[in-house]
């Protein structure tokens, strides 16, 4: 017979409780914010700016679970302590491979000063780093650079330099692969890291020198002059913040925090995705293009080939397509990929359909709550029949309902459909687009859902032709477009449902050039004849094509895209949004919103939908808000 000393209704706690409790205990303590929130769920950590998630621990728990769980928390905790996203921001290059490698040497900058300061701290983050490129065995059998990440051979010699730790096991080949180019060409710009390492401004500008020796800088270097307005800005910052309150300029000295030998433990992988601690606020000061002028003077970039893109080109553009969703697949098995991504996000359609409720809601609310008063026909008005009553000669007053200034609106979900996307992201995408489709048809919004991808890996037809075309020099874009149209404005929701499960197709996500497809995206909305018109893009990066970039500037792609961001928000009547998953899309576009997790998207789609569709409409003035604000 057992005996219990438990009380009666009393649950049993489980195993692995105390550990959880004793990680998170120590994150906070490392990080030096006693509030910050710690949660475990079944999936990959993430490090977010109000919370960390870490990954559930097994019941029966080993000494290297429990290793890789305090490494994972330690990286998030480093993090939190000894980065300023603010600087990290500034100092950022713009190119996407130079931005990769910038960003992993900063996440081996905060790990390396833990691992100098506390032994303990060392160790879990070498476990960590061992499990994460041991997980699948992808790196160990690697024999071509091609498929060796420079950033991550740049971010394990510089973490090498740094402690005296040699790089994992399991990401050797990835080291002895780029080793005898990186010392050739940045040996001197690797060694010089060391001195600036508590200083993360000059730590981040000695990277910047590392990239120009690997030839990975930017066309126009980081201006000394820039450095000094930037400097003169901080220094400024900092004295008012002594006049004011002494004690908070201690606080924004995050790369100088002192970590105490408290904590033997705790992130990463989540931290490297969150990069910089995303911010979720939007600009407040953008402006709708509200004017008749202003549509009327914007012509939108005809293709690849317009003289507004600048020097951006595509070599032809006779391969690329733009294709029905239905064309893409057989109906039987369009079905069975759309059962397949409702038995995914199950759980998910509950927590969406109740933010899309809420949308609906306040859509409604808006709908029904506008008059014309003191009309001379229409519906009886009973506030004013006291008139009469005082004044039988009075006349009698009507009222009407106003036609809603939202009914004729038309909004486009633009989602990236590249390879980066697989898994948990494109299919929450598909899900919300979905949910957040049939609730706007239900208001009399029409919805077009859009997707933008490659047909091929690497060049497709395009540089076919260029190869035998015999190379000839900036060939511009490489590749074959596909724009796949899942359902457009027209068409009813239940038309178009199953189209959506086509996200799921295997090999269908490939590369993404973001430029060509928001031109694209733009432009039909332009042909429609609603008034106003809401453009939603949601990616998780910036655009990537390696046959293009392979052959032209490493920031090709993405200096198009900014030049057509541009044209749209300065120029255009559209309202352009978007949403980065897991990418500081703020750098692009002037309204915009980052999230780590996809998690968040649903709940950030519908919000910001609500909030353009509270705010001032084109040409109309501003809108009456009903309701008081957020609920």
């Amino acid at each position: 017979m057992s005996i219990s000393n438990r009380k009666p209704g009393e649950t049993r706690e489980a195993p692995n409780e105390p550990v959880k409790r004793s990680v998170a205990s120590c994150l906070r303590a490392i990080a030096r914010m006693p509030e910050f929130e710690v949660t475990y769920a079944a999936d990959r950590p993430v490090l977010m700016s109000d919370k960390a998630r870490l990954p559930e621990p097994p019941r029966k728990m080993s000494s290297h679970d429990l290793a890789v769980l305090r490494g994972n928390a330690d990286s998030m905790a480093l993090r939190l302590a000894c980065h300023d996203a603010g600087i990290h921001r500034k100092l950022a290059p713009e190119a996407q491979d130079a931005r990769a490698v910038y960003d992993a040497v900063e996440q081996a900058r905060v790990e390396s000063i833990g691992t100098r300061r506390m032994q303990g701290v060392g160790s879990n983050l070498d476990a960590m780093l061992e499990d994460r490129y041991h997980r699948g065995g992808k790196y160990e059998d690697i024999t071509d650079r091609a498929d060796a990440p420079i950033e991550d051979a740049i971010s394990l010699m510089v973490r090498e330099r740094l402690t005296g730790r040699a790089p994992p096991r399991a990401a050797q080949k990835i080291v002895d692969l780029w080793r005898g180019h990186i010392e050739e060409r940045a040996g001197e710009n690797l060694d010089a890291l060391l001195g600036n390492l508590e200083d993360q401004g000059r730590f981040a500008r000695s990277v910047r020198e590392l990239l120009t020796s690997l030839d990975m800088g930017e066309e126009v270097p980081l201006e000394s002059q820039e450095d000094d307005e930037q400097e003169n800005e901080q220094e400024q910052e900092n004295d008012e913040e002594q006049e004011g309150e002494g004690e908070e300029g201690a606080e924004g000295e995050r790369a100088e925090v002192e970590i105490t030998d408290d904590g033997d433990e705790e992130m990463q992988e989540g931290a490297q995705e969150a990069a910089e601690g995303p911010t979720s606020e939007m600009p407040e000061d953008m402006e709708d293009a509200d004017s008749e002028e202003a549509s009327e003077s914007w012509r939108p970039p005809s293709g690849a080939n317009d003289s507004r893109a600048g020097d951006y080109k595509a070599y032809t553009q006779k391969f690329d397509e733009m294709i029905q969703a239905e064309e893409l697949c057989e109906a039987e098995e369009l079905a069975r990929l759309r059962a397949y991504l409702d038995k995914q996000l199950s759980n998910l359609q509950g927590v969406v359909g109740r933010l899309a409720n809420r949308l609906q809601r306040r859509l409604m609310a808006q709908q029904n709550r506008s008059w014309d008063f003191d009309l001379e026909e229409g519906i009886l008005d009973p506030a004013r029949l006291t008139r009469v009553v005082m004044d039988p000669f009075q006349a009698l007053s009507f009222k009407q309902e106003k036609d809603t200034q939202f009914r004729d609106t038309v909004v486009t979900l633009l989602i990236d459909n590249s390879g980066s996307m697989r898994g948990r992201p494109i299919t929450v995408a598909a899900t919300c687009a979905d949910i957040l489709a049939r609730t706007l048809e239900r208001c009399g919004v029409k919805v077009e859902i859009l997707g933008f991808t490659t047909r091929a890996w690497k060049g497709g037809q395009s540089r076919e032709q260029w190869l035998q075309a015999g190379k000839p020099p900036n060939p511009g874009r490489l590749n074959d477009l596909r724009h796949i149209i899942y359902k457009s404005a027209d068409a009813p929701w239940r038309r178009a449902r199953r189209n959506l499960g086509l996200m799921m197709r295997e090999g269908l996500l490939k590369e993404n050039i973001d430029g060509e497809a928001l031109t694209w995206a733009h432009e039909r909305l332009l042909g429609r004849p609603e008034q106003r018109r809401i453009l939603m893009v949601i990616s998780d990066g910036a655009p990537v094509d390696d046959s293009t970039l392979s052959v032209n500037a490493g920031n090709y792609l993405e200096k198009h895209l900014r030049r057509v961001i541009e044209e749209i928000e300065t120029r255009s009547p559209v309202q352009l949004i978007a949403v980065g998953i897991g990418h500081d899309v703020t750098r692009y576009y002037r309204r915009a919103v980052t999230i780590v997790d996809a998690e968040e998207l649903g709940g950030v789609m519908t919000e910001k939908l609500a909030e353009l569709f509270e705010d001032e409409v084109p040409g109309q003035g501003p809108r009456r808000k009903i309701g008081g604000g957020r609920r």
